[in-house]
């Protein structure tokens, strides 16, 4: 009888545990199924509507106490500054789906990530997660990519891209970064100013694109002459048809 009773109690204990982790499988997957249905959304919504901050952008503004940053239309930006932020982030920009395995492979080749990442990539760790290089990010990183991929246009991902991107501390998006450095409006901005403000992308809080350094003026020229190759060649026309 006590080998009956103490065989019934393993039973009934393990049929419990059992049942206590289906449970927590079910939870996990509708939160997953949660999340993936937010994400979703929110990637729909920013199709067409304008995210009105990011988090960093928020970070920054609580940590400086504000930030400059005003929201300008593609058509109201000089076509040359979206094609040398092509130009100087991501020359095939018009020509992959979220990834340049091209540039992943020279990245890997010489031993680091520089060029690796793409203004698709870009754009989904400014609009949705945070900066850093940590394994999670970078995870959710290459999951969000080829979904805004399917449902933003190229035209779309430029203009978010530049209307989020840090220019200095504080300076957010080209019509701030426009009147911060040369106080004109970004239709007004010639060639040069806009492969300067290319140029300090990278590394927007030690360079400025109104003072430039050695560097910045070397990588502006070659960022010119590459946006006047890529409006040549067509590796602009995704995004200026």
């Amino acid at each position: 009888m006590a080998k009956r009773a103490s065989s019934k109690k393993t039973k009934v204990a393990a049929k419990s545990r059992g049942g206590f982790k289906r449970r927590v499988i079910r939870a996990a997957l509708k939160l997953m199924l949660v999340v993936v249905g937010v994400l979703l959304a929110f990637i729909l919504l920013f199709a067409m509507l304008n995210p009105p901050t990011t988090p960093y952008m928020f970070s920054e503004s609580r940590r400086l106490g504000g930030v400059d940053h005003h929201w300008v239309p593609l058509e109201e930006i000089a076509p040359v500054m979206a094609r040398s932020v092509v130009a100087a982030e991501d020359a095939n920009f018009c020509y992959h789906w979220g990834f340049d395995l091209a540039a992943i492979k020279r990245a890997i080749a010489e031993g680091s990530n520089r060029g690796a990442s793409t203004l698709s990539q870009q754009t989904v760790k400014n609009v949705y997660l945070w900066h850093g290089r940590t394994w999670v990010r970078k995870a959710l990183e290459a999951a969000i990519t080829p979904l805004v991929e399917a449902v933003w246009t190229k035209r779309r991902i430029i203009e978010v891209y530049l209307n989020v991107a840090e220019f200095a501390e504080g300076v957010f998006g080209i019509e701030a970064a426009a009147q911060h450095y040369f106080g004109v409006s970004p239709s007004k901005l010639s060639a040069t100013q806009a492969a300067r403000l290319a140029a300090i992308l990278p590394s927007p809080k030690t360079r400025s694109a109104s003072n430039p350094g050695n560097y910045t003026k070397k990588r502006s020229a070659q960022i010119r002459d590459g946006a006047a190759t890529i409006s040549k060649d067509g590796r602009a026309a995704c995004f200026e048809s």
